[in-house]
């Protein structure tokens, strides 16, 4: 069993800046690529960040230059810096692993329960 574990979420005046920790802990053989995703209430879940295991990056348009994702593969963990933050930002934020398991042996997506960030003007 695969758990990831979200932290570091909160409340944060526009402008300011937070961090998010996502940390995988389990039956991990190893693990693939992971990301950020994110989602306001009402709507689908949109994808903010993604990084593979080698550190090649993605993001939405809406944060390029003021989020930015890295991971630490010796601690199965990985991060979302945010800065200049603004009210459309509020939302769940959710970290997503692709991770390869010996017991049983496959590959799956895993999810954490998710951290609210809000954003007040």
């Amino acid at each position: 069993q695969v758990q990831l574990v979200e932290s570091g979420g909160g409340l944060v005046q526009a402008g300011g800046s937070l961090r998010l920790s996502c940390a995988a802990s389990g039956r991990i053989s190893s693990i693939n690529a992971m990301g950020w995703y994110r989602q306001f209430p009402e709507k689908e879940r949109e994808l903010v960040a993604t990084i593979t295991t080698g550190g090649f990056t993605n993001y939405a348009d809406s944060v390029k230059g003021r989020f930015t994702i890295t991971r630490d593969n010796g601690w199965n963990t990985l991060y979302l810096q945010m800065n200049s933050l603004k009210p459309e930002d509020t939302a769940v934020y959710y970290c997503k692993a692709i991770v390869i398991t010996l017991t049983p042996l496959g590959q799956n997506d895993y999810w954490g329960q998710g951290t609210q960030v809000t954003v007040s003007s």
